[in-house]
């Protein structure tokens, strides 16, 4: 049995997507260990997650980097500090330039089903109210590997949801959050499995061994 990969997240926020992966794996449902979290904001509050549960931080501000590029290097010399295997981002609201020993190796979680609502300034409640204003009847999340524009990368799993009637931005996210909790580990096993093939913008699922 191979031994559990390492993760770092990245986050901005509040952290549930980070609490999710935490609780996977320290029951044993995911063949991961999270081994640094790396936050843009110091007072988010994802840093005080990984802190109670033991897992190292560090905060890389834009604000305080020349550059993208320096923002990103700052960002990547941590993960390579904490050998990450894979970097998931996880609510990171800021573009980064991945660099060539992180091809392929950096995922993401988007609250929509790409390629509808998605790219930059489609995050968050902003997303599920663009889905409501469309008039859309499935939405729900997609879990890609990341590249160098926002929500753009291949497709790894996507799980759909009902828009109910009566939804709000609030209900209808509630609802697609669910389906994050499934997803997002699942993609991080598959990864950890060595069962993701990538062949242009396909990814494709190697049967289980």
């Amino acid at each position: 049995m191979n031994p559990p990969i390492r993760l770092a997240v990245l986050l901005s926020g509040q952290g549930t997507t980070l609490q999710n992966l935490l609780d996977h794996t320290s029951a044993g449902r995911l063949p991961a260990r999270v081994e640094i979290v790396i936050a843009n904001r110091g007072d988010a509050y994802g840093l005080v997650r990984a802190e109670q549960a033991g897992v190292a931080t560090a905060v890389v501000e834009r604000s305080g980097c020349s550059s993208r590029e320096e923002f990103s290097e700052r960002i990547f010399g941590a993960c390579r500090e904490a050998r990450a295997d894979l970097v998931c981002l996880a609510g990171f609201l800021q573009l980064i330039v991945i660099p060539p020993d992180f091809a392929n190796r950096v995922v993401n979680i988007h609250p929509a089903l790409i390629p509808a609502f998605c790219g930059e300034g489609f995050y968050g409640h902003h997303v599920h109210e663009a889905v409501l204003a469309y008039g859309a009847k499935i939405s729900g999340c997609t879990v890609h590997f990341a590249d160098n524009v926002y929500d753009h990368g291949p497709i790894i799993l996507q799980r759909a949801v009902p828009v109910l009637e009566d939804d709000t931005a609030e209900t209808l996210a509630a609802r697609v959050f669910e389906q994050e909790c499934v997803a997002y580990p699942e993609a991080i096993r598959l990864f950890a499995e060595g069962r993701l093939q990538i062949e242009g913008r396909r990814v494709r699922i190697r049967p289980e061994k």
